[in-house]
Order: structure tokens, then C-alpha cells, then sequence
């Protein structure tokens, strides 16, 4: 079936599809529209889910996380202060190895008061152990987070997954989306019922007081199963695309393979970028672009194959590591270190400023005409 949906309705109607267990809520524009579909969902009884009104965003992730503890699915959503506010549950959520689903609508973090587009608090949570995915469109809303349940879900992950969509970009935007078939959904997403889990018939502890002689270990299992997720992000991307006929992968390539200059991108900007690189083809340029859909884990081989073959390369960062330059960009200079292809790092739509075709054809132009730089302020009031 599909609908003309918002990107929020998107992902309340992907949970509704994951047949969640419990949803905690907890209101923040431009979230909340999430949250408010899926409680007329449960009211209504197209869910059999617990939904559970908390009086923060830190309560929110504290009841996924008691619930997620049970064996049951659960699910909620936020932005920008509210995703800052539960930062001390994601990380116990990481490492409680909870595979908890979270929809962030990217808001630029305050002050000034912002509630636009900007992905500084997402990539704030960069190293709480979360595997982030950034969405370009409200379909890739959807499948992703049915994606990220049967991702996070199993027995050698047990990670929670951020999903990000750009505030109003594609929260308030309405697409086109198909919601599948449910049946067909329920077989390539079985009902969560992990080995682990709190039950009185057979007690065990979380979260316990761990010494040195243990923690260490926690840590280094939680990295190693990063890099197992890579791998089996890619075969659930692979069986969703049999299934229900588009597949993933940790990045999106797009007329890269013969391109001189090559443009790293993530969330919305990627689809502009792909209208940009289609004009100038027209023109004879040879561009193409390279959209990351994963964040963490960083896809560092697959953005070394892809590139290898460019002059030059541009990233474009919707954040900015302040005191150092754009985080995407950091991490891709570091996934080619000891490589010469010159490099250069773009900020752009920072605090929900719109990034253009005619912007992308300028960062080409800057890239054609000038020496490798690493912060390069797109269209800044100076």
C-alpha cells in the first residue's frame, strides 16, 4: 500500500510495521508529530503496544530501556535537546546491549533557538556506541527502521540504532511511500525474543557493578560487534532488496565510477547533490557523489573503493566539530590516511539553511580552481 506521508508519520507508521512493543513519549518540535500518530495508532487498537507518556526525554529512553530489558521491542523518537538530555541512558542503552530503535528528526542544537535542520546532535552521540543511519528520504525512513530492528535484534550485535531524518526537509515534508505488505513485513522481521532477559524463572543481573578485571572486555565486545554489523548491515540491505525490491548498504554510490571529482555526502543534501552532479554531466563535468548512510559504523573500506579512482574529493558537513572541522570529513580524512587524492571539507545548511544545486555546482568549482582546504564555510555571512 502506499501513502503520501510525512517523514515523522513515516516513522510512526515503520514502528506501527515492527509491531513495537512499548513506545515512550515525550514531546519536542519538530519530533512530536511521531509520537502523537503513533498514540492515536495504540488508542485506536491498529497496535497492541504499551504507550507510555514519561515527563522528559531522559525518561523516555530510561522506560525503552527497562522494557528493552524484559524482551520487549520498544521504540521512541526526539530531537536536538531532547536527544542532548538523554545522553546518559544512551550510553547505558549501548552498553546494556539493548537494541532499542530511536527516531531523531536532526534540529540544530540551541542557543540561538533553532528547531531547523542540523546534524550536531546526532553526531554529538557519535561515541556512545550507537549505530547511526542517515536518511535521504521518507522510504528510506521507513525501510531502515525495520532494517535497524532486525540489524540491532540479533544475537551477535545487540545494538540500539539512531535514525535520522532532517527536521522538516522530510519531517513535515510529504512523499510518496510504500508501507509493504504486512505479512511480508512479519516474515522479514520475527517477533523480538532474545536469550537474555529479565525473567523471574531464571534471574540474572544488568547493569551490575563491573570491576576492571570485566569492563575492559564489555568494551572491546561492544567494538567488535560494530565491526560484525557492518557486514550484516550488508546482508540485511542485500535480503531487504529481494524482498521488497530496493536494497542498502552502508553507502549509496551515484556515477562515482569514472568520476574525477567526487562529492561525500549524508541526509537530504545527497539527493541535491544527485540532481547536481546530473546537470553538470550535462555540461561535461565529471562528478559524481557518494552518500554515507552510516555513521557508526563508519564505512571506511567501502568510501576508500569508492573514491580511489577520483582527483579530488569533496565532503559536505550539515554539523561542525567546533575547534576542528566537519565530522563526516574528519572521518573520511582518516579513512584515507596515507592516500594523495587531494581532499576538501565543505560546511553548508547549518541550522536548517537550504544547500542548493547551484551551491554544489559552486563547491565543484571551488574544488576545480583551488588547493585542498578542510573548513570551507558555504555561503557564510561574513
Amino acid at each position: 500500500m502506499k501513502k503520501v506521508l510525512t517523514g515523522n508519520f513515516t516513522a510512526a507508521y515503520a514502528a506501527t510495521a515492527a509491531k513495537v512493543n512499548v513506545i515512550a513519549a515525550y514531546p519536542i518540535t519538530p519530533q512530536t508529530t511521531i509520537v502523537e500518530l503513533l498514540s492515536e495508532i495504540v488508542a485506536d487498537g491498529q497496535l497492541d503496544a504499551d504507550f507510555v507518556k514519561v515527563e522528559s526525554e531522559h525518561s523516555a529512553l530510561a522506560a525503552c530501556i527497562g522494557a528493552q530489558a524484559t524482551g520487549a521491542r520498544t521504540f521512541t523518537a526526539t530531537s536536538a535537546q531532547g536527544l542532548a538530555l538523554m545522553h546518559e541512558m544512551i550510553h547505558w542503552a549501548a552498553r546494556g546491549r539493548l537494541p532499542i530503535v530511536l527516531a531523531n528528526v536532526n534540529r540544530a542544537m540551541a542557543p540561538g533557538w533553532s528547531i531547523w535542520a542540523d546534524a550536531t546532535d546526532s553526531v554529538a552521540q557519535r561515541d556512545t556506541g550507537w549505530m547511526q543511519v542517515y536518511c535521504e528520504n521518507n522510504q528510506e525512513v521507513f525501510d531502515t527502521i525495520l532494517m535497524s530492528y532486525k540489524i540491532g535484534e540479533r544475537e551477535d550485535i545487540l545494538l540500539p540504532t539512531l535514525v535520522n531524518l532532517d527536521a522538516f526537509f522530510l519531517s513535515h515534508t510529504s512523499q510518496v511511500v510504500d508501507l509493504y505488505d504486512e505479512k511480508t513485513i512479519d516474515n522479514f522481521l520475527p517477533i523480538y525474543d532474545p536469550k537474555i532477559k529479565l525473567d523471574e524463572n531464571s534471574p540474572c543481573s544488568f547493569g551490575a557493578l563491573t570491576s576492571p578485571e570485566h569492563y575492559y572486555e564489555f568494551s572491546y565486545k561492544i567494538q567488535k560487534a560494530h565491526e560484525r554489523a557492518k557486514q550484516v548491515i550488508t546482508e540485511v540491505g542485500k535480503e531487504f532488496g529481494k524482498t521488497f525490491g530496493k536494497e542498502y548498504g552502508l553507502i549509496d554510490e551515484y556515477k562515482c565510477d569514472d568520476a574525477d571529482y567526487i562529492l561525500i555526502n549524508y541526509s537530504t543534501i545527497a539527493g541535491t547533490a544527485k540532481d547536481a552532479v546530473d546537470r553538470m554531466r550535462d555540461k561535461g563535468i565529471k562528478v559524481g557523489t557518494l552518500k554515507v548512510r552510516y555513521f557508526r559504523p563508519f564505512p571506511a573500506e567501502e568510501i576508500k573503493s569508492a573514491v580511489s579512482n577520483a582527483k579530488k574529493i569533496g565532503v559536505i558537513d550539515r554539523a561542525v566539530s567546533y575547534g576542528q572541522e566537519g565530522p563526516f570529513f574528519n572521518e573520511t580524512k582518516a579513512s584515507l590516511y596515507g592516500e594523495t587524492t587531494p581532499m576538501y571539507g565543505f560546511l553548508a545548511g547549518l541550522g536548517g539553511r537550504d544547500v542548493s544545486i547551484k551551491d554544489i555546482e559552486l563547491i565543484v568549482d571551488y574544488m576545480k580552481k583551488n588547493d585542498p582546504e578542510n573548513k570551507i564555510w558555504i555561503g557564510v555571512k561574513e
